[in-house]
């Protein structure tokens, strides 16, 4: 899964959070080093702290603005670039830098070097939180060749008069955008920075990524929506549906899905294609097995899957979310060998309600699957000849990679996608295959 609906800077896993206080107007001179989670780099003050600084690159000079701080580290933005790497370029956002959108992370970074940085980032986190040594290209996906126009859903934040913007780092103060760069045009094209949207909390855009109408809903809280604003889209307020369309269509691998109004779906436009085809070819179904599709959400591997293993097999479909079990299935209708279980992804559900898989595939968000369900599915008697993990996260997934190698799984491979342009993000397919049972 994708980070969250709208371009913000979740917390970085391995970056500490405790005890830090807002701190701003200390400047210091430092020297870059390697990128750590969360899109800053380290480097280190006089008095030896850690200091994870933001807007910079490896191996530069520059003079930071202290931001944040705690007894073991530093946050800070660089603010000036004294001597500056070669992969650095201006920023192709008017709303990125110190202080401003902090949605992404790498837009004064080359997109070559934007991958390079992937690269050794799910290279440190394998190695330090898994014990796997392991090198990975992270592919480009078609649909974004600039690093930009790719997001085809966008979450708008709104201040009290009414007036979109994205949050700024690490903050709740609102940095007004009236089009983000890295949306779709479609996404733009609606306009909602044009309009005021008093008593709104927020408001989230979704584009179909070819073509087709918009859906804008709104999320007001405890407040109330003055009026409806005039865009061209289906409008959903507080799940409610007052304009249609409600529901976004796309099309993956000639199968036509349905996907409501706040049902995750993936955001860059060549990401289900890819994905899917990845799963598919990695794990290899075949007619009759049995699959269990955790986390499963609209439906997306549910369908192929179902393709794949014909009817004369069978896929159970776990879904947390009632909307998105009945967007599944409505996307499955007709294919009888799926069956959609509405529940969380447990233990007990693992061990109990899957049966005896032959192949599961898991798509959780990006806190991962779990130790608690991991150890479950390493448990499995007989054992799924193969377990396919799509994570939006390098460091629960290797987190949860350890549970497998400590229980004698093998990866077999491992893919990287870089559907997060200008962005640390990344999107990773593991295939684990059980240990022998002679």
């Amino acid at each position: 899964m994708p980070p969250a609906a709208g371009p913000t800077q979740p917390e970085g896993p391995g970056v500490p959070t405790a005890d830090v206080r807002p701190r701003d107007g200390t400047f210091v001179e430092l020297v870059t080093g390697a990128m750590a989670a969360g899109g800053g780099c380290v480097a280190h003050a006089d008095d030896g702290r850690v200091v994870f600084v933001r807007h910079a690159l490896p191996g530069e000079r520059v003079l930071a603005e202290v931001t944040a701080e705690a007894s073991s580290f530093l946050r800070a933005d660089a603010v000036e670039v004294l001597e500056a790497s070669p992969d650095r370029v201006p920023a192709p956002c008017p709303h990125a830098g110190p202080g401003r959108c902090g949605g992404c992370d790498f837009q004064h970074v080359s997109l070559p070097a934007q991958r390079r940085l992937k690269v050794a980032l799910i290279s440190e986190q394998l190695q330090r939180l898994a014990g796997v040594d392991r090198e990975v290209e992270v592919e480009e996906a078609p649909g974004a060749p600039e690093g930009l126009g790719w997001r085809t859903r966008v979450r708008f934040a709104v201040d009290r008069s009414g007036r979109t913007g994205l949050r700024r780092h690490r903050s709740r103060a609102i940095e007004p955008v009236a089009e983000c760069p890295i949306a779709t045009h479609l996404v733009n094209e609606v306009g909602v920075g044009a309009v005021r949207w008093k008593g709104a909390h927020h408001v989230e855009v979704t584009a179909p990524p070819d073509g087709g109408e918009a859906v804008v809903s709104i999320q007001t809280g405890r407040s109330h929506l003055s009026g409806r604003p005039a865009v061209g889209a289906g409008l959903v307020v507080d799940g409610r549906t007052v304009r249609k369309p409600d529901r976004v269509h796309h099309t993956v691998l000639g199968h036509r899905f349905e996907v409501s109004s706040g049902v995750f779906w993936q955001v860059h436009p060549g990401a289900a294609d890819l994905l899917t085809r990845c799963v598919l070819d990695e794990v290899a179904p075949v007619a009759g097995e049995r699959v269990a599709d955790l986390y499963a959400g609209a439906g997306l591997f549910t369908v192929a899957l179902a393709h794949a293993v014909g009817p004369h097999g069978s896929v159970v479909a776990v879904e947390r979310s009632g909307r998105a079990c009945a967007d599944a299935a409505r996307n499955a209708a007709g294919l009888d060998q799926v069956e959609i279980v509405r529940s969380e992804v447990t233990g007990s559900v693992v061990a109990d309600r899957l049966g005896s898989p032959d192949v599961i595939v898991l798509d959780p968000a990006r806190q991962g699957a779990g130790l608690v369900v991991t150890r479950a599915i390493s448990a499995l008697e007989p054992a799924p000849r193969a377990l396919a993990y799509v994570s939006c996260d390098p460091a629960s997934f290797a987190r949860d990679l350890r549970v497998l190698i400590d229980a004698r799984w093998s990866m077999t491979s491992l893919r990287a996608f870089d559907l997060f342009p200008m962005t640390e993000h990344v999107e990773l397919v593991a295939v684990l295959t059980p240990p022998d049972p002679g």
